[in-house]
């Protein structure tokens, strides 16, 4: 779920970008300097400069794959073979989720895809797995759907 609520986080950033500059932008006004069109058009096209220099840079799907597998190649004891593999699986699902989350349909429609791609990309991987890699698998997947859970004090 890491790379949908990255990809959620950068729309969001996005969007809240475009209210402010629609907020504080010239929007037709001179700002109280009079006539001045010539000035106001040179400094808004700096501002606009600007503005496309202050975007979000988007994180390459292959970074955030090569994170996910850092993470779980040593506590499931992956060879070279599986991390390939899982890799190519992983790089598909991400970018599939990204189209899915670009598409012009209803939240409901887009969130039953991701949860079905979820669901897709999970049974992939399991088939990649030997037994104790597959247990180890569905303990973390729990641990990241409930991390509160897993942590709770005994007294």
């Amino acid at each position: 779920m890491k790379p949908l609520q990255s990809i959620l986080t950068v729309l969001f950033i996005a969007l809240l970008s475009n209210t402010v500059s629609a907020q504080f932008g010239n929007g037709g006004f001179n700002n109280g300097y009079g006539n001045n069109n010539g000035g106001n058009r040179r400094m808004n096209s700096s501002m606009d400069q600007n503005r496309a220099q202050e975007k979000p840079k988007e994180i390459p799907v292959e970074v955030t794959v090569a994170k996910i597998i850092e993470r779980i190649k040593p506590e499931l004891l992956l060879d070279e073979l599986q991390v390939v593999a899982l890799s190519n699986i992983l790089n598909e699902s991400i970018r599939t989720q990204g189209m899915l989350m670009k598409a012009e349909t209803s939240q409901e429609l887009k969130m039953e895809n991701l949860k079905v791609l979820g669901e897709v990309t999970d049974r992939k991987i399991m088939e990649l797995l030997n037994k104790d890699q597959k247990e180890k698998f569905v303990a973390l997947n729990e641990e990241a759907k409930n991390p509160k859970k897993s942590k709770k004090k005994s007294k």
